[in-house]
């Protein structure tokens, strides 16, 4: 191939990546700081890219020139947001998951595949209780906020209304994603495990609190078997699910997830796995989404679909979710 055609090659790689509201020639324009024109023979092939040139654009667009020119090795760059900076606070973590949101919905055909060890992170911002307790647990426990050492879990105190606002705008955006979710019934062991670990180190500031949020988990769970049910998205109180994406709920009694997301946006695939709880690993490389899609598809083969049929199935999962967070009362 001569450099002509791999810098063809390259130019047409992160065309195919950019959302479609996007113009290749203008963000080349205003990252390299020349004319149009200039622009236009580079993307032809007609004028080199300057070594410094390229590494302004692979840092710019998060590319791997191993990818772009389909070089034969195992590996693979990831994007590791909030890697380069300082520690992110909470809402500064949310309001860069609702910037990710409103990235997936600028594609046209998209849909979300998740592999569940947990239950999603926007779902516990369905509802105020549980979406409270889950804000001061990861404040104080895994961003260790100086603050809160001190302090028990309370409502009326913690009720975090701020963050509440922006997880409902993060689900309105996730509901408009077609997805696929599958779960295991330890999906839920993380926040039970979490409540019993606050109640016996007397962190619920009385017994009161700890009651709000196994109703509100209750909730949850409530809502999202209502969707399972419709086999689509929609939000507490909404019957409307108009324009609402799809949703595929699946669960699997045997294989526990690792809550990877896999997202389909129009032609390009993106990878992502969590890391230290809240953090995730960011990829769009070509082989790595083949293989993952494909390891999901097995695991889907050897599932059982829940939503819109599958009725005996869907009522013997969630009961036994309901019967071990109501088990957190004794």
């Amino acid at each position: 191939m001569s450099t002509n055609e791999l810098q063809q090659q390259i130019f047409l790689f992160i065309k195919e990546r950019l959302p479609p509201h996007l113009s290749l020639a203008d963000e080349l324009q205003e990252l390299l700081h020349i004319s149009a024109d200039s622009v236009y023979r580079r993307i032809r092939g007609e004028k080199p890219v300057s070594l410094p040139e390229l590494k302004l654009i692979c840092e710019y667009f998060h590319l791997s020139l191993d990818e772009m020119l389909q070089l034969k090795n195992e590996s693979v760059l990831f994007q590791a947001p909030g890697l380069n900076g300082n520690q992110q606070n909470f809402k500064e973590y949310l309001e860069q998951m609702l910037a990710q949101f409103h990235y997936f919905n600028s594609f046209s055909n998209r849909k979300m595949f998740y592999l569940c060890k947990d239950l999603p992170f926007w779902y516990f911002y369905l509802f105020p209780g549980v979406a409270a307790f889950k804000s001061f647990l990861w404040k104080r426990t895994i961003h260790n906020e100086p603050d809160l050492q001190t302090k028990k879990f309370s409502f009326e105190e913690f009720s975090y209304p701020e963050y509440f606002a922006i997880g409902q705008q993060v689900i309105e955006l996730y509901n408009m994603i077609p997805s696929v979710e599958l779960y295991n019934y330890e999906s839920i062991n993380s926040t039970i495990n979490q409540v019993t670990y606050y109640r016996e180190a007397g962190l619920f500031a009385n017994r009161k609190e700890e009651s709000l949020v196994i109703d509100s988990f209750h909730d949850l769970l409530d809502h999202l078997e209502q969707q399972a049910i419709r086999g689509a998205k929609f939000s507490p109180g909404g019957s409307d699910i108009t324009n609402k994406g799809s949703l595929e709920f699946y669960v699997n009694e045997l294989i526990l997830g690792n809550n990877t997301i896999l997202l389909q946006l129009n032609e390009q695939r993106l990878s992502l796995i969590t890391y230290s709880v809240l953090s995730y690993l960011m990829t769009p490389d070509k082989r790595f989404a083949e293989k993952a899609f494909s390891s999901f598809g097995s695991l889907l083969s050897k599932s059982t679909l829940i939503s819109g049929s599958g009725e005996k199935d869907r009522h013997r999962f969630f009961n036994g979710l309901h019967s071990r967070v109501e088990a957190l009362r004794r």
